[in-house]
């Protein structure tokens, strides 16, 4: 595939079937609730250490349920999931992301988005560097230290 730009991953068809990085990640100022999947590779990874070359991540965004203005909760008081939304994901290779400013480099990941049918969508992918840009000291992967916490030693 050479080096993927951001926008040109593949859509995971077997992502469902991947260890669960993280589930129900609740994000009231966005209306969302998130699912997040990490591919077999990504998942040797150990804490302190980068993901490996080859880690593809899934994040699904589900938009949270509304009663008009209101958002609905479960009896465990968290955001019901709605429709699904959008599918994001970010795949890490060696040399890739290097066709972005410097400014927005996320070391060597790329990011991809897709419709809840999996078909491309056309994404300001800027928004999803500078959102994992902060992030440098854990991979630039947001809830890394919740992954690690909760998948205990391996």
């Amino acid at each position: 595939m050479g080096r993927p730009k951001d926008g040109e991953l593949a859509f995971p068809a077997d992502y469902k079937s991947w260890p669960k990085f993280a589930t129900g990640v609740q994000k009231a100022e966005a209306k969302q609730v998130r699912d997040l999947y990490l591919n077999t590779t990504g998942a040797t990874a150990k804490q302190g250490q980068p993901f490996p070359y080859g880690t593809v991540m899934v994040m699904k965004l589900y938009k949270a349920t509304m009663d008009g203005e209101t958002f609905m909760t479960g009896p465990d008081g968290k955001l019901v999931k709605g429709d699904l939304a959008k599918v994001f994901v970010m795949g890490k290779g060696e040399g890739w992301g290097q066709d972005v400013p410097d400014n927005l480099k996320n070391g060597a990941w790329v990011y991809s988005a897709f419709g809840p049918d999996g078909k491309p969508l056309a994404e300001d992918f800027t928004k999803c560097r500078s959102c994992h840009l902060p992030l440098a000291q854990k991979d630039f992967v947001a809830r890394y230290d919740e992954y690690f916490a909760s998948r205990g030693p391996m």
